[in-house]
């Protein structure tokens, strides 16, 4: 599957987990080690840039936190990112530089590229989101299957075995999620893709497309 690979969905000089990245092949491989890479990570970033508050958690002199959000560690926050009123990161999060993460939004064992939107009412687990991607209001990833059976991806006849319970949505570089669609578990959307509000998204979806519906994925017109 060429077209869930991570060099085919992700521009990794815009995020600060690139080097954790460049050593895998597939985006869902990372998950079990960000926490740790935070860890790491975390006590090389430069003082001068970032401060350390509470249990290992950096947060950008740069960024803006809301008072009235809560922030589980580890996590790194990036510098101009916007952490709004009650927003709920769990731990495991890295949010990249720019990122907006918003009005009761919760994160939990993320990556978040450079510049993208979680504005208002989303869940994002176990995913990763690209560059400049954004979830329009009410949007989830859904990271758990309803039997609670191992996430698989597929992409018609081909299958892939993440040997993971959870695993949410890998959306690559400048992907559009319409308001209050349900990415279920294992989802992939390529580069430049949107998705059309209320959607009910599963298996892969290729770049510069438009998902109207599952019978219904078309390609962009320049």
């Amino acid at each position: 599957m060429e077209e869930c690979k991570i060099k085919n969905l992700y521009n990794l000089e815009e995020t600060i987990a690139k080097e954790l990245l460049e050593k895998n092949t597939y985006p869902w491989e990372v998950l079990p080690n960000i926490g740790e890479y935070i860890l790491e990570l975390g006590e090389k970033l430069d003082k001068e840039e970032y401060k350390k508050i509470g249990e290992n958690i950096w947060i950008a002199k740069t960024a803006k936190v809301a008072s009235t959000a809560y922030i589980n560690g580890p996590a790194i926050i990036g510098k101009e990112a916007e952490v709004r009123h009650c927003a709920f990161i769990r731990g495991n999060a890295i949010v990249g530089e720019g990122v907006v993460v918003g009005n009761s939004t919760e994160l939990k064992n993320v990556i978040l590229f450079n510049k993208v939107q979680v504005p208002h009412y989303n869940y994002i687990g176990d995913s990763i989101l690209g560059y400049k991607a954004h979830m329009g209001a009410g949007a989830v990833t859904s990271n758990v299957k309803s039997d609670k059976q191992l996430v698989v991806i597929k992409n018609g006849e081909e299958k892939i075995e993440t040997n993971r319970k959870k695993v949410g949505a890998m959306l690559g570089d400048n992907v559009e999620v319409g308001c209050n669609s349900v990415l279920n578990p294992g989802t992939v959307v390529g580069k430049n893709s949107n998705i059309y509000p209320l959607s009910c998204v599963r298996g892969v979806i290729p770049k510069n497309s438009i998902y109207k519906n599952k019978n219904e994925v078309i390609e962009k017109k320049d």
